[in-house]
C-alpha cells in the first residue's frame, strides 16, 4: 500500500532554517504529486508548498517563497522542504500527501502523519 511518512521536524529559533523529508512507498508509478501542508494551533490547514514528481512543476503558498523549497529525489523515494529564514508564525505541525493528480489540493489520497515544527522568538 502507498505509504508516506513525514519527519525532520523539531525546535529552532527565528531566522534559522530546517529540512523537513518525506519518504513514500508504494506507488505504483513514479508520477505523482507531492505536497507540504501545515496545521497551527487553533488554524486551518494550509497548503504549503506543492510540487510534481517528475516534470519539476512547483508551487507555494505566497508567505513562504523565496524561504521554502520544495524538492524530490526519486532515487531515495523522498521529497524535502527546505525551510529558510523560520518565522514563529511558522509554527505549525506539517504533513505530506501524495496523489496522482496535479496540482495539490485538500482531498489528496495519500496523508503521512505530521511532524511539528516549532519556531522560538
Amino acid at each position: 500500500e502507498v505509504q508516506l511518512q513525514a519527519s525532520g521536524g523539531g525546535l529552532v529559533q527565528a531566522g534559522g532554517s530546517l529540512r523537513l523529508s518525506c519518504a513514500a512507498s508504494g506507488f505504483p508509478r513514479a508520477d505523482y504529486a507531492i505536497g507540504w501542508f501545515r496545521q497551527a494551533p487553533g488554524k486551518e490547514r494550509e497548503e504549503v508548498a506543492c510540487a510534481h514528481t517528475t516534470d519539476g512543476s512547483t508551487m507555494y503558498l505566497d508567505s513562504v517563497k523565496g524561504r521554502f523549497t520544495i524538492s524530490v529525489d526519486s532515487a531515495k523515494n523522498t521529497a524535502y522542504l527546505q525551510m529558510n529564514g523560520l518565522r514563529p508564525e511558522d509554527t505549525a505541525v506539517y504533513y505530506c500527501a501524495g496523489d496522482y493528480r496535479f496540482p495539490c489540493y485538500y482531498g489528496m489520497d495519500y496523508w503521512g502523519a505530521g511532524t511539528l515544527v516549532t519556531v522560538s522568538s
